[in-house]
């Protein structure tokens, strides 16, 4: 018998088993909620971290990072130069024949030189030919700025400065991408080369924009002596490269010459995906690229606008292009002929949407989407080109990846003429017309390209 009340008793609540203070899921091993949420918080933070570390893994080598900062400025100083000299010329001339005519320029020696610098990189060293090719680069940039400023420039010499800008590609391009395997290796090759493509497009991106602003307010003969100190540091950069002896460099006659070209052109030819490859890089770059020579043509005659616009519109490609740059690098090997196709669509959806449009700020959309084109279709066929190609080859098959660029101004040569003729927007049409039509026929007859990782 107790001495006093019955002491009170615990209300009855749902069983221990479902109760949040027994948590008998913590003895078998599942952490509390909040624990729960830190846990995945890290986790996520951790796999941030990893898809960093995949996207740019290969800025970890000390060799690559210089090369890949050397091509920065250096293709900040071109684009730059493409955009100040086109926009120079339609400004002397309000001309687009002219416009394509100095283009054209350019087609002369990327078509004749690129088979010998080709040769020439898988026999010498190839930081001796990048060295050599932004050391003239920088001359030339400062010479024709020199020219402005002393009130004596004509777009003859800017055709000039375009042929010798050219040859200096000719030569340094085929060194350029085919050091880069012997820096990075094989493994971190499609990487190396996304993130080429990715520094290219940021370039594209901002130095365009600043070369507008700087033409607009401070005068073309200043873009060009920026031109020129941004190529000096990418030669100071590449300084500290290791030398890459190539083969056999006693043979250097010109009949030795032509037969590694020969040897070359019968290396691609007899390795089927590698002749797609290139058959597709040539056709789809001469229908989409031409349009970035004409744009003055749009700026002036269709959108009314001045230089900073224009470089705003390149520079919205270039944004387009970094995000496709920077995509590609982080998928690694998956599905990449699939992409490529994808890329070409893009493109030929971009020149339609410009030509039908023909607005302004929707036009700085369309930038984004052709710049996202480009980007695949560039750094795609050239990765896959690279890692396909034996080492003794890759210089050769990167010369004739590098008839893209001559090829290209053939392309806008007759885009002039006919924009005079028919107008900008029926020209740009027809180019995105042509282009879906060709990409349509790709991927219906191109099984191997469509599969290939």
């Amino acid at each position: 018998m107790a001495d006093g009340p019955d002491p009170p008793k615990t209300p009855v609540t749902a069983p221990a088993s479902v109760g949040i203070k027994a948590r008998p899921s913590d003895a078998l091993g599942t952490p509390p909620l909040r624990t729960q949420t830190a846990l995945g918080a890290r986790a996520k933070s951790s796999n941030f971290a990893g898809s960093m570390r995949t996207t740019f893994g290969s800025l970890a080598n000390r060799n690559f990072l210089l090369l890949w900062l050397g091509m920065l400025f250096l293709m900040a100083a071109t684009q730059m130069q493409m955009l100040s000299r086109s926009y120079l010329v339609y400004d002397l001339t309000g001309s687009g024949t002219i416009l394509g005519y100095v283009s054209l320029g350019i087609a002369v020696p990327l078509l004749l030189i690129p088979l010998f610098g080709g040769a020439i990189a898988d026999r010498l060293d190839r930081k001796l030919i990048i060295q050599g090719g932004q050391i003239v680069a920088t001359v030339l940039a400062l010479g024709v700025g020199l020219l402005i400023d002393l009130g004596i420039i004509s777009w003859q010499y800017l055709f000039v400065s375009s042929m010798i800008q050219g040859g200096l590609f000719a030569f340094m391009m085929p060194a350029r991408q085919a050091i880069i395997p012997q820096l990075v290796g094989r493994e971190n090759l499609a990487n190396a080369m996304a993130l080429n493509a990715a520094g290219m497009s940021a370039m594209t991106m901002g130095a365009p924009a600043l070369a507008g602003w700087l033409y607009a307010n401070m005068g073309p003969w200043n873009v060009y002596y920026v031109i020129g100190a941004l190529a000096s540091v990418s030669v100071i950069l590449t300084t500290f490269l290791p030398k890459t002896e190539g083969g056999d460099r006693e043979r250097m006659d010109v009949g030795s010459m032509f037969r590694d070209i020969g040897d070359g052109i019968r290396y691609i030819s007899s390795q089927r995906i590698l002749l797609v490859l290139v058959v597709v890089g040539l056709v789809t770059t001469m229908l989409a690229m031409p349009f970035r020579f004409i744009m003055p043509v749009f700026v002036v005659d269709i959108y009314r606008q001045g230089p900073e616009a224009m470089g705003l519109l390149v520079g919205m490609m270039g944004l387009g292009a970094l995000a496709g740059a920077l995509y590609v690098a982080s998928v690694g090997r998956k599905n990449r002929g699939a992409l490529l196709i994808l890329s070409s669509f893009l493109s030929a959806a971009g020149l339609l949407l410009v030509a039908t449009v023909p607005v302004y700020s929707f036009g700085l959309f369309v930038m984004v989407v052709l710049g996202l084109g480009d980007a695949g279709r560039m750094s795609l066929n050239q990765a896959l080109l690279m890692e396909l190609s034996d080492d003794a080859y890759r210089g050769r098959v990167m010369s004739i990846f590098m008839l893209n660029f001559g090829l290209m101004p053939l392309g806008v040569y007759p885009a002039g003429v006919l924009t005079d003729r028919l107008g900008g927007q029926t020209v740009v049409g027809m180019m995105g017309l042509m282009l879906l039509v060709i990409t349509v026929v790709i991927i219906v007859t191109q099984r191997q390209l469509r599969r290939l990782q």
